[in-house]
């Protein structure tokens, strides 16, 4: 029997991973994270569901609440400054540069799985092991923690998990793993935990982007790639590569941003066959299966060399080949064209079921 803190929202997946913990016979605590202030200016819908939003009170009310049905302790802990230190600030970062960042990957490696596991410790919380209701696994193998995907392919959230490091890997547990989402909603209904039609949002906020980067509107160009003004922009962020809809821009074709240009305050735009990528680069890499590597990868559980990559959450692993480059990035050469690689989001590199490593994408062609 082990002491387990489980990071809980009140959604479905971390409720059945806290349930089914306490039925192994764990004691188990839930912890929830507040990272909303109530002073923070907000232009969006109130009541749409998101990661961060005004609603956060009521997240924690309910979370409270289904931790009283499960027979466990909850506790809050206010994390806001750490998570505007470290999220916004990145995300409002990458976003002024003309990049699409993920705002999950950072909050998983420097809040979720860093600040709030931290914070718990220096708080008193004694415990083995921290838990989540991702749909992911973790194996020993080699010496080492291996991030693997979940059994529930269509659900694997290893993709939002590449960054935590081994110390972090070696005290957490994935409970919903061998789950498939189906096999975790029938236990939920069964229980009574939600509503058998339950949706759960996958937002990150319920409000226009603007909010989030303090900035006025910033009227530019919507370009092709000539240089021919097609159209006008309000701002630049709120753009992002492989968009179609709502370009405000007619042609004889569907056109999609294909670049963002900040110093010129423009968004370029083309047409489909223009949003391939053969070859996608990242920098900030972090090495998970392995200790980091030069020259062209292999993988462990392969040997044909032929390891696959993610460019976004969506979707799954494409195969291709993986070189490091003497500065240290990786370089993924794909077998066919990836659609729309965005700089700010992550290139990750598996190896079979296993997360080899992955980093930022700074380039794509």
């Amino acid at each position: 029997m082990s002491e387990i803190l489980v990071g809980m929202s009140g959604g479905i997946d971390s409720t059945v991973a806290a349930w089914l913990l306490k039925q192994q016979g764990h004691n188990v605590t839930g912890i929830t994270m507040s990272i909303w202030k109530p002073d923070r200016p907000f232009h969006g819908d109130p009541n749409r569901d998101a990661c961060f939003a005004p609603s956060e009170m009521h997240d924690i009310s309910k979370t409270r609440d289904l931790c009283r049905k499960i027979g466990i302790q909850h506790i809050v802990l206010d994390i806001s400054d750490e998570y505007e230190r470290t999220v916004l600030k990145n995300f409002r970062e990458e976003y002024l540069n003309g990049h699409t960042p993920n705002p999950c990957v950072w909050c998983n490696q420097k809040i979720k799985f860093g600040a709030m596991v931290d914070g718990a410790r220096k708080a008193g919380l004694n415990f083995d092991f921290f838990a989540t209701g991702h749909y992911a696994r973790i194996e020993y193998r080699n010496g080492r923690y291996a991030l693997m995907r979940g059994k529930d392919l269509s659900k694997d959230q290893s993709y939002f998990l590449y960054r935590l490091n081994q110390e972090q890997l070696g005290c957490t547990l994935f409970p919903l793993g061998n789950y498939t989402k189906t096999e975790i909603r029938k236990i939920d209904t069964e229980l009574g935990f939600h509503p058998s039609d339950q949706t759960e949002s996958q937002d990150f906020y319920s409000g226009p982007y603007s909010d989030l980067l303090d900035v006025q509107p910033a009227e530019g160009n919507i370009v092709d790639e000539a240089g021919r003004i097609l159209g006008r922009h309000q701002g630049m962020w709120n753009y992002t590569i492989g968009q179609r809809k709502g370009l405000g821009v007619s042609a004889e074709r569907p056109l999609y941003v294909i670049a963002l240009n900040p110093e010129r305050n423009e968004v370029v735009v083309g047409y489909e066959e223009r949003t391939g990528n053969t070859m996608v680069t990242a920098d900030q890499v972090n090495w998970v299966a392995s200790p980091p590597q030069t020259g062209r990868l292999s993988g462990l559980d392969n040997s044909s060399g032929i390891l696959s990559a993610r460019i976004r959450s969506a979707g799954y692993p494409a195969p291709c080949s993986v070189n490091v480059l003497e500065d240290g990035r990786i370089c993924a050469s794909f077998e066919r064209p990836v659609k729309s690689a965005a700089c700010g989001q992550s290139l990750v590199i598996y190896d079979g079921d296993s997360v080899l490593c992955g980093g930022i994408i700074d380039s794509a062609k």
